[in-house]
């Protein structure tokens, strides 16, 4: 019997390690299945940028909807605007500004560049443009926005909102059409520049 149980035994620790062996063989290892080609798509956008991007777009919709409801639910009970103008209005008061509203041209589009978060508050920084009636005329005004969010138990909603309008240089001249074939000039190359020669 103890022959019996040392044959066993041997037998077990032969198979074991030839198990082992081949196991660490790469030659005699199964080829590894081919991996799934995935898209070489990258995106320099964060999670935050998107999330905070699609509660601005739920403003302007808001806004060009004329929705009240969609606008109580991204504004907090707190919230202050600054607007570009230095006029400061509640939340109250921009929902009856929506309401009461006289221009259907009126169309927000912004745009998210930053995002800061600490704890429960977060700093959106972006731009817009806001086409609307000016006297008889329509314009676009561009400006960048600073919007400070507040987490709730529903998501986030913005508690604070400055505008800053872009200034437009009235003064600035034309530029001038080049007729390169190069995107950048190279002084003695350019196909119109002549030779001093």
């Amino acid at each position: 019997m103890v022959r019996m149980t040392r044959f066993v035994g041997g037998l077990s620790v032969f198979l074991l390690s030839s198990c082992f062996a081949v196991a660490q063989d790469p030659a005699s290892a199964p080829a590894p299945a081919p991996v799934a080609a995935r898209p070489a798509v990258t995106s320099a956008e964060s999670p935050d940028l998107r999330e905070f991007q699609k509660i601005e777009d739920a403003w302007s919709a808001a806004i060009n909807q004329r929705d009240q409801y969609g606008l109580e639910l991204v504004l907090s009970p707190l919230f202050v605007d600054v607007a570009a103008s230095g006029d400061i209005t509640t939340r109250n008061q921009q929902l009856a500004q929506l309401i009461t509203l006289g221009d259907k041209t009126l169309h927000l589009d912004q745009r998210v560049i930053t995002v800061r978060r600490v704890g429960e508050i977060a700093v959106a920084n972006g731009t817009y443009v806001q086409h609307h009636k000016s006297g008889s005329a329509e314009k676009d005004e561009k400006g960048v926005f600073t919007h400070v969010f507040e987490r709730t138990r529903s998501g986030w909603v913005c508690i604070n909102s400055q505008r800053t309008l872009l200034r437009e240089d009235s003064s600035a001249k034309p530029k001038k059409q080049s007729n390169a074939e190069m995107p950048f000039h190279i002084p003695g190359f350019s196909k119109g520049e002549k030779n001093p020669q």
